[in-house]
């Protein structure tokens, strides 16, 4: 469970318990409670109508929770994830939903007026970058903690996996490792868990997955912490999913227009010419969503780019590889002018 204790009682405390719980929830939260026995399952869940109704129903509010509360609750089962049933949920105007496991055990409770869904994957930040062409801006503070606004780079993609019900995060980190480990701990503050894997020698750009093990997930999302975006992870996930793929990347479309005629040739034949044209290309938007197992691919320890990965991929099955054109807002802020703008946009782009 994380930060959602003020929404657990116990079935057989007195219902005037469950009636403080509720009066001293935040103004704004859902007041709905999540009732579990004594095996910690749940087994019902409770309001202030709930309790109301009950009264007016003979019960005293000395009686315990169980008599009171809803057995015919909406919930979500950890082993089978229903990504359409959240948004069911959301549609119906239900704010709070438990997460089960098969046994009843009450895992997690989904704020649906805090995050858009649930997806079942971790996620692995690589934030281990010198930053050089930013620099004198990153020679006292790594490149992922330079404020976008009113926040740091990384923060601003970690707000944005929380809010797809991302909660296992990891981040590989080397330069300056200290400011952004002191930073975010473990995660606590934000209600997810964040390990660190600490890079004595560079492991390039996804090597430092050879050290994620057991997440609990089949898949990962893999992205760099330079980025700024409001790409729709969900989406991106169905896509991965929906094609059968072992690895995605979100792609960047990247339009070029010649300014003059381009002519077809053979020899000094011109068979054809197009007036100004356009092309459309796509190119690696450093997001990518992957199953785990292709760590296997690399050893652990040593420097590994995504770009060899999907070398590996490709030569492995040339259809397991697939691109997802991000047509949101994406920024790479590698130089000072991305960084600029970056903090332009910040004020008009919906994060």
């Amino acid at each position: 469970m994380r930060n959602n204790n003020q929404h657990i009682v116990r079935e057989k405390q007195e219902a005037r318990i469950a009636l403080k719980a509720i009066d001293i929830l935040e103004e704004n939260a859902s007041r709905t409670l999540f009732v579990i026995n004594e095996d910690n399952k749940l087994v019902g869940t409770l309001t202030d109508g709930d309790i109301r109704r009950g009264l007016l129903n003979g019960l005293e509010i000395s009686q315990t929770i169980e008599n009171f509360m809803n057995t015919n609750f909406k919930y979500l089962n950890d082993s089978n994830q229903n990504l359409a049933l959240i948004k069911k949920y959301a549609k119906e105007g239900i704010s709070l939903i438990p997460l089960i496991d098969d046994e009843f055990q009450l895992l997690d409770v989904l704020d649906l007026k805090k995050v858009k869904t649930k997806l079942p994957v971790a996620a692995l930040i690589m934030a281990g970058g010198r930053g050089e062409r930013l620099r004198p801006l990153t020679e006292v503070t790594p490149k992922p903690m330079l404020k976008i606004g009113n926040k740091p780079i990384i923060e601003h993609n970690i707000d944005r996996l929380i809010a797809y019900g991302i909660t296992d995060i990891y981040i590989s980190v080397k330069y300056l490792k200290h400011q952004i480990i002191d930073y975010f701990g473990n995660g606590g503050a934000k209600g997810v868990s964040i390990f660190y894997i600490e890079e004595e020698e560079a492991l390039g750009t996804i090597g430092a997955l050879g050290y994620v093990d057991a997440i609990g997930y089949e898949d990962i999302l893999v992205m760099n912490s330079d980025l700024l975006t409001n790409i729709d992870f969900e989406d991106f996930y169905n896509f991965y999913k929906t094609n059968n793929a072992k690895m995605a990347l979100a792609s960047v479309p990247y339009h070029v227009t010649i300014p003059y005629a381009v002519l077809e040739t053979n020899g000094h034949i011109i068979s054809s010419f197009s007036e100004k044209p356009s092309f459309t290309y796509y190119s690696n938007g450093g997001i990518y969503m992957l199953k785990l197992t292709l760590k296997e691919q690399f050893e652990k320890g040593k420097f590994f780019n995504a770009t060899d990965l999907m070398d590996q991929v490709i030569a492995d099955d040339e259809e397991s590889l697939i691109h997802y054109p991000l047509l949101g807002y994406w920024l790479d802020i590698g130089k000072h002018q991305d960084f600029m703008k970056a903090q332009e946009d910040i004020k008009h782009i919906n994060f």
